[in-house]
This record gives structure tokens, sequence and C-alpha cells, in this order.
């Protein structure tokens, strides 16, 4: 254990990247099953809506409704506890998918995986929350959601580690092998490293003890925060276009161009995820946190421009004629994409009272999920199966991430709604969490 005090900066630091790592690797195991889908798909005889529900329904499920009873517990009990019991479960189920020899019994894994990740976030939220301040909780958060390009592209390296110039034989089952176990090392290193924070320590004062609400309660406050709502909706709508493309973009790649080195390509995706994802992430965080300075109202403001902007993207990359200019634009894509995260994060932990932190990431990563990675990849590959009828698989996909990605336009309404109301709800919840009963 760890003697430094909770206010240290060095101990603040290796908490947040520890906590990033941990959502690093609820990304990997999440997303790993999208990238392999061309391999396994293949061998096991599955069609796009299967992959769709693997990669969507089946895991979202268990994991955004799971998530609320278990963000109840981490307003009560130990969250880090919580977290190195939720990792080295859902890394087990990963392992297991190894072992799989069809959809049922790889829907049936998923589900595992979804009920370990439902323990990841919300208590990992609420502990950066009880660590930064919130003039400061937008790019804490916007680290911790580092953890999304960069298991992406740790999900993108470990593919690329194990392929051959040839995407004819691809160890699949080895690498759900290697991922779990990985999985399994960090959980123990988390709970040996991390420690309990105070609850609610940057807004209440040292002699007031917080009492938790029930679910009941908590939910109905939530309700009077349209700015919450709207930040919620617009997180969802973006994410439901992210989810898809992490499901269908190899899918649709690998058949599109087969001379193009399979190697060369998870490689290329795995960078541009690291570099220009993270950097949206990140930078766009800070830069809100900046112009947030002048008017709350940024921190729906840019990121609605941001997604306005990756919509046109994201189509355009679809009809490009070539592996290579789909990957120029997808760079751009991804790095506006990203602007989102932060300041979405942020407004689900500022707005909420600060007794019911966990539980506003468990409701909203419920919506979020249930929308986003529940239904993105499987609308896609419904739409993809119903236009296979006509077209080759290739053109299929086109069509359906095409009409998929017109969600961003949905998302960028939301963010500017949000942006309506925040300035209200953000003085609201200051004067809320000052005189929050004990």
């Amino acid at each position: 254990m760890l003697n430094r005090p909770y206010d240290s900066k060095n101990y603040k630091t290796l908490v947040l990247i520890l906590l990033t790592l941990l959502y690093a690797f609820n990304f990997i195991d999440r997303q790993i099953v999208g990238i392999l889908a061309p391999f396994f798909s293949e061998e096991l005889g599955l069609n796009n809506t299967q992959v769709g529900l693997l990669t969507g329904l089946a895991f979202a499920a268990f994991y955004t409704i799971l998530g609320i009873p278990i963000a109840f517990l981490a307003d009560r009990l130990n969250r880090v506890n919580i977290i190195s019991i939720a990792l080295a479960t859902w890394s087990g189920f990963t392992a297991l998918m190894g072992v799989t020899h069809n959809f049922t019994q790889m829907a049936l894994v998923r589900m595992g995986v979804g009920i370990g990740e439902a323990g990841g976030s919300p208590p990992a939220h609420s502990i950066i929350s009880d660590m930064y301040p919130k003039e400061e909780r937008a790019s804490a958060l916007a680290v911790y959601s580092l953890g999304i390009p960069f298991g992406i592209t740790f999900a993108y390296f470990t593919v690329a580690a194990f392929l051959g110039k040839s995407a004819d034989q691809v160890p699949w089952r080895q690498i759900f092998f290697t991922l779990g176990l990985a999985g399994l090392v960090l959980a123990v290193v988390l709970r040996l490293v991390l420690r309990e924070p105070q609850r609610g320590a940057q807004e209440k004062q040292e002699n007031q003890r917080l009492n938790t609400p029930p679910f009941s309660e908590a939910l109905k406050a939530l309700l009077t925060i349209p700015a919450w709502w709207a930040m919620c909706l617009g997180i969802a709508s973006a994410s439901f276009v992210g989810y898809a493309f992490n499901a269908f973009q190899t899918k649709y790649l690998i058949p599109f161009d087969p001379s193009f080195n399979p190697r060369t390509l998870m490689f290329s995706l795995g960078l541009i995820n690291g570099i220009a994802y993270a950097a949206g992430t990140y930078f766009g965080a800070r830069f809100t946190d900046r112009m947030a300075r002048k008017s709350v109202a940024a921190y729906g403001l840019v990121p609605a421009i941001a997604i306005a902007i990756a919509c046109p993207l994201a189509i355009a990359a679809f009809w490009a004629p070539s592996v290579a200019l789909h990957l120029a634009i997808i760079s751009f894509f991804v790095f506006f994409l990203g602007v989102y995260l932060g300041p979405s994060f942020a407004i689900a932990q500022t707005l909420a009272p600060i007794n019911m932190r966990a539980m506003s990431t468990a409701i909203y990563f419920f919506i979020l999920n249930m929308i986003a990675m529940g239904l993105g990849p499987l609308v896609t590959g419904l739409l993809a199966d119903m236009f296979a009828k006509t077209h080759t698989q290739v053109e299929a996909l086109r069509l359906a991430m095409t009409l998929t990605s017109l969600g961003l336009l949905v998302s960028a309404g939301f963010f500017l709604l949000a942006a309506k109301f925040l300035p209200r709800d953000w003085q609201s919840a200051q004067a809320r969490n000052e005189g929050i009963e004990t």
C-alpha cells in the first residue's frame, strides 16, 4: 500500500493513470470482437447481424442493466474493491472467448464480459470526481477517457502482432487468451495500489457526512436537470456511430482491397486511434475547459461544432476510392469525434448531486450504451444484411455506414440543446452541492 496523502499530486496522477489503464482494458476487451470479426465470422459462419449482436446488444444488455445496481453499491461500499473484482471478471470471460465454437457460446461469454465491465466506469468516475475539483474535472475525465483510443489502439496492435503477411490464418483464440490474462494481472495491481478516497471531498465541508439516497430518489433528481439529459443523448447519438465504426470497419476494409497488407492496416488503425482520437479527446477537453471559463455553455457548444464537422468526414471515408484515402479521412474524423468525451463525462458528474455520482454515471451509461453500443452495431448489421441481398458485401456495408453516420447530426442537435440549459443547471448544481444535507 502507498502511504502518500490523498491530496498528493503524485498520488493523484498515479490513480488517474491506473484508472485510465482500467478503462483502456475495458475498451480492449469490448472492441477486440469487432476487430477480429472478419476472421472468426468466416470460420464460424456468422452474418453481419450476428456480428452486430456480439459487438452490441449481447454485451450491452447486461453491461447497462447491471451498471445501476453496481453503482448503487459503489455509492455505499469500497469502490476500489468493486473495480478490481469487475476487471478480473471481464478479463476472465474475455479469455473464455478463445474456447467458443459457435454464435450461442460467443453470445453467452460476451454477456459475461458485459457483467464484469458494468463495474468499471461508475466507481472510477466517482473516484476521479472526489480527487479533482469541478474546474479541472473535464480535463481529468478527458485523461481517463483516453482509455478509449488507447484501448482501441492496443487492441489493433495486439492483432497486428499476431498477424502474418496474410489474413488467411489469424490465431484469434490466442489473442483472446492473451488479453484476458493481461487484464487479470492489472486487476491485482489495482487492488494493491489504489485506496478509497473521501466521498465529495472537493465540494463538501470537512464536518459534513453524506447520506446516499435510494435509486428512485437519484433518478427523480436527475430528471429535473435538462442539460444532463441533453448531454447524455448527445454522447449516445455520437457513440451510436462510433460503435458501428468499431464493429464493421475492418470487416469493410479487408475485402475492399485484399491486396492491402492486413498487418499494415491494423497498425495504421491503431496509430490513428492512439494519436488522432487521443488528441481530439485530450485537447478537446482542455479547450472546452478554457472556453467554459467565459461561459459554461461551451461544454455543449464545442462538442456540437466538433460532431457537426465529423459527420461529412464519416460518410466520405466509406466512399473513398482507396484504403489509404479512407485512413487519411478517418484520421480527421476520429479527432473531431473525440472532442465530446471529456465534456460529456464531466457534466454527468458536475450536475449530479455529490452523493449520487456513481449512480449518475450508471444511468448515463445505461442510456448511452443501450442506444450506442446496443443498437449501433446491430442496426448497422441489419442494414448491411438487407443491402447485401442486392449488393456486394463491401457495397452493403458502405451504404449501411452512410446511413448510420447521420446519427452525428442528431448528436450535434442534442449538444446545442445542452448548451442552452447548461448555465442555469450549472448554477443550480453548485448551490445544491454547497448546501447538501447531512
